[in-house]
């Protein structure tokens, strides 16, 4: 998933950035106490263990009722971004996935409790799915008094029309793990299905059937046992079969399932959430109702909507963000200040901040190898919120996925947390490539801005000649996706969409998948991690899979080198006084927008 932009939910698999987060070292409140108290690999691990799967009492609502919560008012929302899609096939950034949980539904969805554990369970479904046939077959059915905002029961229809659209050419940006299990691997899915459902035509039921109105059935050539944990993405939310469904205008005006609908949206302005008068609790095992919408505002950067939340004043004090976290610049002094220090949120993300080196343009390893050494970890990891913010990353495996390996560093980044420029100036002048430009697009928010200055610098001291390109936040994973981007170097966030290395390497690593949209950054395209690919994926032994999926990550990351790790993103986020239900949800990797309410 990407991070700060769910690219990948988890999403995403994903994160624009993790920006805004804090300074190392600070104090954790009152100004008397100086320990760290910033979330740590511990609780990274607690995220890296597979999920349960739910039975159909789990999944049965209404949710539990939040401690004290109180129903009525409006929660105003603060975010830098504007939503770049609000089609749920076209959602796999972090900040959508936010919005995706207020206002749709897929079949299954992740419920957490008080103590932060998950549960999968049957969103849309009685359950999350009866496997049969060795996890080749899928049967799922619907909830009874499940609808769309404008009233219209949800049908086995709907579902198959919503899983059948993202095979149309004109949904690129969301996740491919249902379509490319059903129909092909890398981009070959398409050609099953190349105008989607809109000419009529349909996924055979031997592939995807549906009976009657309440049941589908999703049948694979191969055991398939994660399919529940994919279909809790935004990607396969339900998507009304008929008129309703305006394909590539759909971005603009979707229909919504969740327990509130988009009543108007100013692209790059504003967005209001209304409450979904056709959604009902008793259906919805995770999902609460209690204030009557969300005022979202967008353009407020990090500082911003840090100094409105710590003042707390007027509207403020019903105030959030979906995905702004604390600027670093202002941590030490909202940890300091004892009023702010109460209200906050912390979490260990599942993303790693990576800077993807363009395979397409820098062919040879040391020119790579040489950026990778040249990059101050600890640096960026500085601006971006030290401790509270992040830890300097030695893999592209986070420590919330299972395989991880602590102290794995191949490149020495903990040892030289600033770099070691003579060694890249080394690699540069082995390679005939003192001077060499790179072309080198960042974001333009204050974080990504700070961070450019310190990497323009680090790599000019090791001999490159840097070309700046500052691109729009709101589109940096659509424009980073292309192909045909232009740049050289630029960074992104991955991470898991489910605690496996089976989202994070073939999304990101697989050169079968390379399209426009794809995760696959770097373009990497390397015949031995393809077909590694391909066998793994057809392990069913989750230890051996992991096993196997750890030394593929090790070739990735020592023999091809696509991308330089960064760092392993936290975030920490403040909230208005009279917001209740405040937790961090280890699904959508920020505050928990299902269980808010505001006290009086």
């Amino acid at each position: 998933m990407n991070t700060f932009s769910t690219r990948r939910a988890r999403a995403a698999i994903v994160a624009l950035a993790a920006g805004s987060l804090a300074l190392t070292g600070c104090s954790s409140g009152g100004g008397k106490d100086s320990k760290d108290k910033s979330k740590s690999d511990k609780d990274a691990a607690s995220q890296s263990t597979a999920v349960a799967f739910g039975t159909a009492a789990e999944s049965t609502g209404p949710a539990p009722a939040v401690k004290d919560a109180k129903s009525g008012g409006t929660i105003t929302v603060y975010q830098r971004d504007s939503f770049n899609h609000l089609d749920p096939a076209q959602m796999y950034v972090s900040d959508m996935k936010v919005l995706a949980n207020l206002v749709f539904r897929g079949l299954t969805s992740f419920r957490q409790d008080d103590n932060g554990k998950q549960t999968v369970v049957g969103d849309l479904a009685t359950d999350s799915g009866q496997m049969s046939d060795g996890g080749k077959t899928w049967k799922y059915t619907l909830k009874d008094g499940v609808k769309f905002d404008d009233g219209k029961p949800i049908t086995s229809a709907d579902i198959r029309h919503s899983i059948e659209r993202t095979y149309a050419k004109f949904i690129t940006d969301g996740p491919t793990y249902v379509q490319q299990w059903l129909s092909g691997k890398g981009t070959a899915y398409r050609k099953a299905l190349p105008d989607g459902p809109y000419k009529g035509d349909h996924l055979p039921k031997t592939v995807l059937d549906t009976p009657d109105d309440k049941t589908i059935i999703f049948h694979f050539n191969e055991p398939q046992s994660q399919l529940p944990y994919a279909l809790t993405m935004p990607g396969y939310s339900a998507v009304p079969d008929g008129a309703k469904d305006t394909q590539d205008k759909y971005d603009v005006a979707p229909v919504c399932s969740g327990p509130y609908k988009i009543a108007s949206f100013k692209s790059g302005k504003s967005m209001k959430l209304v409450k979904n008068t056709n959604w009902d609790p008793k259906t919805d095992a995770m999902r609460h109702q209690y204030v009557d919408g969300f005022d979202i505002t967008f353009n407020h950067q990090a500082s911003d909507s840090t100094k409105r939340l710590e003042a707390d004043q007027g509207e403020a004090k019903n105030a959030i963000s979906f995905s702004n976290a604390v600027d670093p610049t202002l941590t030490k002094q909202v940890l300091d200040d004892p009023n702010a220090s109460k209200r906050l949120v912390q979490g260990y993300q599942p993303y790693v901040w990576q800077m993807n080196m363009n395979m397409d343009r820098l062919k040879d390893k040391k020119i790579r190898d040489a950026i990778t050494y040249a990059l101050p970890n600890g640096q960026i990891v500085r601006v971006n919120g030290g401790s509270y913010g992040g830890e300097i990353a030695g893999g592209l495996l986070a420590p919330t996925v299972a395989g991880y390996e602590k102290g794995y560093d191949p490149y020495g980044k903990l040892s030289h947390p600033n770099g070691e420029p003579e060694k890249a100036k080394k690699l540069l002048q082995e390679a005939g490539k003192t001077g060499m430009k790179l072309v080198y697009a960042y974001s333009n928010t204050e974080a990504r801005q700070k961070e450019a200055v310190v990497i323009v610098d680090a790599l000019n001291k090791a001999g490159f000649d840097v070309q700046k390109k500052e691109v729009d936040s709101a589109s940096w994973y659509e424009q980073m996706g292309k192909v045909d981007n232009g740049f050289d170097i630029y960074m992104t966030g991955w991470g898991q969409d489910w605690a496996d290395a089976s989202t994070v390497i073939p999304p990101s690593y697989d050169g079968t998948q390379i399209q426009d949209g794809s995760s696959n950054y770097s373009h990497i395209n390397d015949p031995h991690v393809n077909s590694e690919i391909a066998r793994i994926s057809k392990l069913t032994d989750v230890t051996q899979a992991t096993a196997e999926w750890v030394k593929l990550h090790k070739y990735i990351v020592e023999k091809v080198n696509p991308a330089a790790p960064v760092f392993y993103t936290k975030t920490l986020q403040l909230y208005g006084s009279n917001v209740g239900g405040t937790r961090y949800s280890s699904d959508i990797s920020y505050m928990d927008p299902n269980t808010l309410f505001l006290k009086k």
